[in-house]
């Protein structure tokens, strides 16, 4: 029996097409919103730190706003199983929104950077409340449409956000990349209240719900104490300095401390059966590698398209954006390989395709042309649009709608885990490499920063090509990696169930 069909068929939903055409146009207004923030930011630094200053700690501007995301996944995943998405997307939108406008009128960095940490504590119900959402309103067989109009609005954020940042900050003021999610979010606000209409369901006991808040604030400091440490570890302090060694050894008693409030908990933020049961288990280890894998070609392929193939900024972001134009189109189309294949056996074709990609990429000549590296990248989008999508899809199909939540943001937790171990362990690995190469101290920051200023020679450009041939090597073991947990760990097929 083939994995994708349940043996009871679905009933329809109770949403009329209007309604739920409404619904979606919030849910991509939503995901834009998360999307757009993720990367409209990055080139409105020098305006931001001309104003305000604070040059020596900008960086908090993502990885705060990143920590926050990331630590409050799970929790709000706990809380629309509990309460439903409705209440919970909509104080999210609202917590985000506040971010946003307090972001706008900070008076220096460490104000804006408070105020982004806001805008990631509402971040986190958008991403992980709108995927939730989208198997919530679709059938499984229908579920890849919703799933590709999110992916392009990732894509087209990728793209566009950038450009958007860049002319907002050099023809108006660096404070209207904030504010101008003000109108999309009240749009996408009132779209919610007006149409979203959850239906009673037999999951939701009529009892009062009970709410694990003490695992909440244990898993968000846990999260929030580790996480610090791999983003700031190497960077602001050595690994194996006392900072580093006391974030982690503080981590490290917080875990124990979740552990333990979480078994003793009625309602626990992170159950066990996340982790007990193996189809969820396997795509959560299967999406942290996909997290870790992906830092090989956001973080370290624009310094090398600029650093040795000589390409300007602009050209450099081309190269990277291509596969945000094959990654929707792949997944949108993979529905057509899991019906046939099933979900484990279509995951794998892509992430083995991916490993033998990243694995090609030490294998382009020194310093090659610029088309190389942008066919690879989009070979390898669409590799990862055949790999995550059907996961996604596929997990979300194997519960009914009162573990939806919880599962979605544990699979999303782990994949935004999977980027920042990978950006703390691949810079450690570009580092060391720079450091064998040019010997001293050297690292990559401070040899690009010696290229662009055309004091650097030749060899300090093989060396950054030699560093990043690495990083990719270690992306493509990554990626090998999540196709030995789909082959040993997952399901053969995922047992899908009935929804009531």
């Amino acid at each position: 029996m083939d994995d994708t069909k349940p043996a009871i068929r679905e009933p329809a939903r109770h949403v009329s097409t209007n309604r739920r055409g409404a619904v979606v146009a919030a849910l991509m207004l939503a995901m834009a919103l998360a999307a757009l923030d993720a990367t409209i930011v990055s080139t409105a630094v020098p305006q931001i730190v001309g104003d305000l200053g604070g040059f020596s700690v900008f960086s908090w501007l993502f990885s705060g706003y990143l920590l926050a995301v990331t630590v409050t996944l799970p929790v709000y995943g706990k809380l629309s199983d509990t309460f439903g998405r409705k209440p919970v997307l909509i104080a999210g939108s609202a917590v985000f929104l506040l971010g946003s406008l307090l972001c706008a009128v900070a008076w220096n960095m460490g104000a804006l950077i408070a105020f982004r940490i806001v805008q990631g504590l509402g971040g986190g119900a958008l991403q992980g409340t709108v995927q939730t959402l989208a198997a919530d309103l679709y059938p499984l067989e229908e579920r890849p449409k919703i799933q590709a109009k999110l992916s392009t609005v990732w894509a087209v954020a990728a793209v566009a956000g950038p450009g958007i940042g860049g002319v907002l900050a050099a023809y108006a003021d660096w404070r209207w990349i904030f504010l101008v999610n003000l109108p999309i979010g009240a749009v996408a606000l009132w779209l919610i209240v007006r149409h979203l209409h959850e239906p009673r369901r037999a999951e939701k006991t009529p009892t009062r719900a009970r709410v694990d808040w003490a695992g909440a604030l244990a898993v968000f400091a846990c999260g929030g104490v580790l996480l610090t440490a791999l983003v700031q570890g190497g960077v602001a302090w050595p690994w194996l300095s006392r900072p580093s060694l006391g974030l982690f050894g503080t981590g490290l008693a917080l875990v124990a401390a979740v552990v333990l409030i979480e078994r003793r908990a009625a309602e626990p933020i992170i159950p066990g059966w996340v982790w007990r049961r193996r189809t969820i288990a396997a795509v959560n280890l299967a999406l942290g590698a996909l997290g870790l894998l992906m830092v090989a070609p956001t973080v370290f392929l624009p310094t090398y398209a600029q650093s040795v193939l000589g390409l300007t900024p602009v050209a450099a972001g081309f190269v990277l954006s291509v596969w945000t134009l094959s990654w929707p189109v792949s997944a949108a189309l993979s529905q057509h390989v899991y019906r046939r294949i099933g979900f484990r056996n279509t995951a794998m074709l892509g992430i083995g395709m991916a490993a033998l990609i990243l694995f090609a990429f030490p294998f382009l000549p020194y310093p090659g042309a610029a088309w190389q590296p942008t066919l690879l990248m989009l070979l390898l989008g669409a590799a990862l649009g055949l790999f995550q999508l059907p996961l996604i899809v596929g997990v979300q199909s194997t519960v009914g709608w009162a573990e939806r939540g919880t599962t979605t943001a544990s699979v999303l937790f782990c994949r935004q885990t999977g980027q920042t171990v990978g950006a703390a362990v691949f810079g450690a690995v570009a580092n060391s490499v720079l450091a064998a190469r040019l010997g001293g101290a050297s690292d990559l920051d401070s040899v690009t920063r010696a290229l662009d200023a055309g004091t650097a020679p030749e060899t300090t450009r093989a060396a950054i090509a030699e560093a990043v041939h690495t990083v990719y090597v270690g992306a493509g073991c990554a990626a090998a990696l999540a196709f030995v947990v789909l082959l040993v760990l997952a399901p053969r097929r995922f047992p899908v169930i009935e929804e009531q």
